[in-house]
């Protein structure tokens, strides 16, 4: 595995009707011309999550097909739709077999295999936290569900659901929103559930890569003891869920993923637990709300923490970057989080600009024209990224400084450097809403060369610089707001 790899992130429901629509008949995944999947391998990426794989709880189905506020979004977005247009949520599972929407129950293992042939991994889903309301052991094995104590019940029935056999389950929750009422919340603290779970994992990682782990923080002890300790007789076990199941699935399976989705700054303690990567939101606020220099000294952090973060601008749990953003910014946030350490994730639609989030409810998305600008961005940036140097190279993080004194522009840029060998890579940012001029020093080295020629991947232009001119004055700035130099060359 590479060290910084690249994912893109597609909903299978909205691929398939895409592709099923562009050749005009209905497809599964293994009907899929192989030319599709071998695009995202020459766009340089090295993982596929294929999000939303899992048969979806037909009683999702019927909360989504129902719910107004879900109705009224696909009016907005989709204007005509039926009940076919309808999938339920893709993470209230009821059972971990492909959903039929998207082919037989060998497709997985074959589509594994054409993407590990074109150099990719595959990655679904695991959703630990939650099943459908309607899964099958909420009959079987209502013991590996969180079954409140009676006062609890009282003070809170909106929490709960009756199953068929008249058990009262809790939905699905963290503590700081209201239930997810499409689920039934699983009992972390039940030896059944835990083992249950680690069997699932094993099944998993027969036909997939990796697994991008839904609400991971949820299974830690500590959150799950403050969302449900209070409420439930089961006592708390020793050991953390995560630690051993992972190891355990590694020890099996040693090159299998575990990226986890984390918030309120869990990412750290899952990291310890063995995950391999984890959402950097701290990143995506920073972007966000922050000043450049916040985000230059949060991707500067420790390599033990920094290498293992999920950088992101967007998913399908965030509105689209140019509307969170704005169309420059988000260029701009889209170049710094592909370009420091760490894995890097793009969002479907993310390449082309589009602007709709679509529910994850809908088995299709609607039409959007791409934005050329955009588009051409990152088809440059990716170009620029395909190669061992920022994938398995050495990161540099450099400072700026004044181009002259009471000219204070030079703190909206950001820059650092990439090598491998006589290889480097070079990327310049103004994170600022102003023209900003600087200055950059670059390591010693590269300074006592006689001359360096500057590449931009964004412009194509070509910049020559004497080795004396860079150690004695530094490289000089002058960017427009949110624009960048993304720079190759060798000595």
């Amino acid at each position: 595995m590479k060290k910084h790899p690249l994912l893109i992130e597609i909903n299978a429901f909205f691929f398939v009707s895409r592709m099923s629509e562009k050749y005009g008949r209905k497809l599964t995944l293994a009907a899929i011309p192989g030319e599709e999947w071998r695009a995202y391998a020459e766009q340089g990426f090295d993982y596929i999550w294929l999000m939303g794989v899992w048969t979806r709880s037909p009683g999702s189905r019927a909360h989504a097909a129902k719910e107004p506020n879900l109705r009224h979004a696909y009016d907005l977005i989709l204007g005509k739709w039926t009940d076919k247009d309808i999938a339920g949520s893709p993470y209230a599972i009821y059972n971990y077999e492909l959903d039929p929407f998207l082919g037989g129950p060998e497709e997985l293992l074959r589509l594994k295999l054409t993407l590990n042939g074109m150099g990719m991994g595959l990655v679904v889903d695991f959703v630990p936290n939650h099943l459908g309301l309607d899964h099958p052991w909420t009959i079987t094995f209502p013991e590996r569900f969180v079954n409140a104590k009676p006062e609890t019940v009282r003070e809170h029935p909106e929490w709960f659901f009756n199953t068929p056999i008249g058990r009262k389950i809790a939905h699905g929750r963290d503590p700081y929103f209201p239930s997810w009422c499409d689920t039934a919340q699983v009992n972390f603290w039940s030896p059944e559930l835990r083992q249950a779970w680690l069997e699932t994992l094993l099944m998993i990682a027969k036909v997939a890569d990796g697994v991008r782990c839904d609400m991971a923080m949820l299974g830690l002890n500590e959150v799950f003891d403050r969302v449900w300790g209070s409420h439930i007789d089961t006592p708390r076990l020793p050991e953390e869920f995560w630690g051993p199941v992972i190891a355990r699935v590694k020890n099996d399976y040693p090159r299998f993923v575990f990226m986890g989705e984390a918030y309120w700054d869990m990412d750290w303690p899952l990291m310890q637990q063995g995950f391999d990567f984890t959402y950097d939101k701290r990143l995506y606020d920073r972007l966000m709300h922050d000043a450049p220099d916040s985000v230059r000294d949060h991707v500067s952090a420790d390599p033990v923490y920094r290498d293992k973060c999920l950088r992101f601008i967007e998913n399908h749990d965030e509105e689209r970057a140019p509307v969170t953003f704005g169309r420059r910014k988000s260029q701009a946030a889209g170049i710094i989080a592909a370009t420091v350490p760490g894995l890097r994730f793009f969002n479907d639609g993310q390449l082309e600009g589009r602007r709709i989030r679509t529910p994850i409810h809908l088995a299709r998305e609607p039409k959007e024209p791409a934005d050329i600008e955009t588009a051409d961005l990152y088809r440059r940036l990716l170009r620029f990224l395909n190669s061992s140097v920022s994938h398995d190279g050495e990161w540099l993080p450099l400072q700026s400084y004044k181009a002259w004194e009471r000219n204070e522009s030079y703190r909206g840029i950001l820059a650092w450097l990439w090598q491998l060998g006589e290889n480097w890579k070079l990327v310049i940012v103004n994170y600022s809403m102003i023209r900003a001029q600087g200055v950059i020093f670059l390591p010693y080295s590269l300074n006592t060369r006689v001359f360096i020629r500057f590449r931009d991947a964004l412009k194509g232009q070509v910049y020559e610089r004497a080795g004396t001119e860079l150690a004695q004055r530094g490289l000089y700035i002058d960017l427009e707001p949110w624009q960048a130099h993304l720079f190759d060359f060798n000595t």
